[in-house]
């Protein structure tokens, strides 16, 4: 859950992008949000009812850009995902013997019902780790102005 990490971040900070030009955390929760029903959910759906037919396309930083993620509010953002992520589960669950060894066969490599599956929290998992390096780069940024530093708080590694 996304939810409780972002507790208690600004729509200033939210909206905040590193000088990498890294996404935002805004982006961030509006891809997870976006991913949950338009990719993963859409695509395991297709492998257990329709296993031949072609995937969704999906192209996460065009929708940032053409969705405007960053114009976007977080609390909204946070309720659609969770709102998401529960229907998700829901479906899930009510899934009758379902095939996770289904496999799918893309121009790009071969892909199992159960890769996807174990692949979804795992891709929420990375992004958790990048809202996290976000708010590591907004608290030095907040230092930054006063001259101070993170220093002690070790460095950002893997």
């Amino acid at each position: 859950a996304i939810g409780p990490l972002l507790a208690g971040v600004t729509e200033r900070e939210a909206r905040w992008k590193p000088p990498s030009g890294s996404w935002s955390i805004l982006e961030i929760a509006c891809h997870l949000a976006d991913e949950e029903v338009e990719d993963f959910r859409a695509r395991l759906r297709m492998t257990q009812e329709d296993p031949a037919a072609p995937w969704p396309a999906t192209d996460p930083e065009r929708w940032a850009r053409d969705r405007k993620y960053n114009q976007q509010e977080l609390a909204p953002t946070i309720a659609r995902f969770t709102r998401e992520r529960a229907e998700t589960v829901r479906w899930l669950r009510s899934l009758k013997a379902p095939d996770w060894s289904v496999t799918i066969v893309r121009p790009s490599r071969s892909v199992r019902a159960g890769d996807l599956l174990i692949s979804w929290p795992a891709h929420d998992a990375l992004h958790i780790r990048q809202i996290a390096k976000r708010m590591f780069e907004l608290a030095g940024e907040a230092g930054n102005a006063d001259g101070f530093d993170t220093q002690y708080a070790g460095e950002w590694g893997a």
